[in-house]
């Protein structure tokens, strides 16, 4: 679906003719625009509503939880990107991992992912998440999540702001979304 260049002349006001839809002719792109109709695959607005409404698991253990906390919290307010914070993993659809995971806390990880339903992502926040952090030579520490569970999102730092956050998961919206269209996205 794209937007053609060509503009109409109505009184000054410069708006695009149609919007082009794939597999359809001109007149019928024009006819559909006119109507405000939109096309797409059922996969495509699943995508949609999915990257739209997540529902993070909240995985906090150390100091980036602070952070994420922040972000949820008026001043940033994931609720403007449809991002809810949940307790159980059994309503959940991503798991946001902030803080260090040590070897004790590596299966209670494991079962609070393999409880989530599919489709599920999952988000390392800071860097004792990503890659076990200062404490990484430490004997009790995970050198990363991906070392447990698939990981979809790395988001550096220590610990990582707020807007860092906000765009690590504005990127897993984004992923879902062209996943949805059958883009394999690494």
């Amino acid at each position: 679906m794209e937007v053609n260049n060509e503009v109409t002349n109505n009184n000054a006001n410069q708006t695009p003719a149609y919007i082009e839809f794939e597999g359809f002719t001109k007149e019928e792109s024009q006819e559909l625009s006119k109507a405000g109709v939109l096309i797409g695959t059922l996969e495509q607005i699943k995508g949609w509503a999915r990257s739209n409404s997540l529902w993070p698991l909240t995985f906090a253990t150390a100091c980036c939880g602070i952070e994420m906390m922040g972000t949820g919290a008026a001043h940033y307010d994931l609720d403007r990107f449809g991002i809810i914070f949940r307790a159980s993993p059994r309503q959940a659809d991503c798991i946001i991992i902030a803080g260090t995971i040590t070897k004790k806390m590596a299966p209670v990880l494991k079962r609070l992912y393999d409880q989530m339903p599919e489709p599920k992502w999952v988000v390392a926040m800071g860097s004792c998440a990503t890659a076990g952090g200062p404490y990484v030579r430490a004997y009790s520490v995970v050198k990363g999540a991906d070392q447990i569970i698939p990981v979809d999102v790395y988001i550096p730092g220590c610990p990582p702001s707020p807007p860092a956050l906000i765009y690590g998961l504005n990127k897993l919206q984004e992923k879902i979304r062209l996943e949805a269209k059958g883009k394999k996205v690494r």
